[in-house]
């Protein structure tokens, strides 16, 4: 998926997503939307990677999943299907986009290695699940870029059921639209609009860089009082 930008640090999602992966991190993302008025556009502490050092970006790919308890007497033919419209949803997934999947009760797995396999074959970016994981001896072996609540095996074929996709999603109180951008590490996973994203991104870049500069200037003996009043960063 590619998206023209009038951005002179970017053109393309491509050349966006290569510059996030270099420079940025969740926390400078964050601090540029606090300042813009988004104070809540990361998803809940629980929300972590599989291993430390998975780094996720991409646009979200919604999905909705909701729980049931019988596949038997009722009249959603959805009901009826393994997964409701998981893998109808798992197919569709675009290059650089992210699975983002919440709705159900966190009380089993909504990510696993086929799914994995399946969206590196589509050049998905990673999947970010409002739930457990499974499969992660798999998952970790993939290298693919999984944050969810953490390790559980019990399957949602029985238990939940995907009843839409691209539709859009609050996960606790934070709200996650099809294309908005999702970054996701070691400290969290954080929501950009759409509408805002230029403006976020070309901005913790110019952070990011500034740190560095004022970093070195702390190593150099410089105080963090002076440092701030000089750069305005800390």
């Amino acid at each position: 998926m590619r998206q023209k930008s009038i951005n002179k640090l970017w053109q393309t999602d491509d050349e966006l997503f290569q510059i996030i992966k270099r420079e940025l991190y969740t926390a400078v993302v964050g601090d540029i939307m606090d300042k813009l008025g988004y104070l809540h556009q990361f998803l809940p502490p629980q929300i972590k990677p599989l291993r430390q050092d998975m780094f996720v970006v991409g646009r979200a790919m919604t999905v909705l999943e909701a729980d049931v308890f019988s596949e038997d007497g009722n009249n959603n033919f959805l009901l009826k299907k393994p997964f409701g419209l998981m893998l109808e949803a798992l197919d569709d997934l675009k290059e650089n986009e992210v699975y983002i999947c919440a709705g159900a009760s966190p009380s089993y797995a909504l990510w696993g290695e086929l799914m994995s396999t399946r969206a590196m074959k589509l050049g998905a970016a990673g999947a970010v699940v409002d739930g457990y994981s499974r499969d992660t001896n798999g998952i970790l072996e993939l290298n693919f870029p999984t944050f969810s609540y953490g390790r559980y095996a019990q399957d949602q074929a029985p238990r939940g059921k995907v009843i839409d996709f691209r539709v859009p999603l609050k996960i606790k109180g934070v709200l996650v639209n099809s294309g908005d951008i999702v970054v996701g590490d070691s400290d969290g996973v954080c929501i950009v609009p759409r509408e805002i994203e230029e403006e976020v991104f070309a901005r913790a870049i110019e952070k990011a860089r500034g740190e560095k500069v004022v970093q070195k200037k702390i190593e150099e003996g410089m105080s963090a009082k002076e440092a701030f009043e000089k750069y305005g960063i800390m």
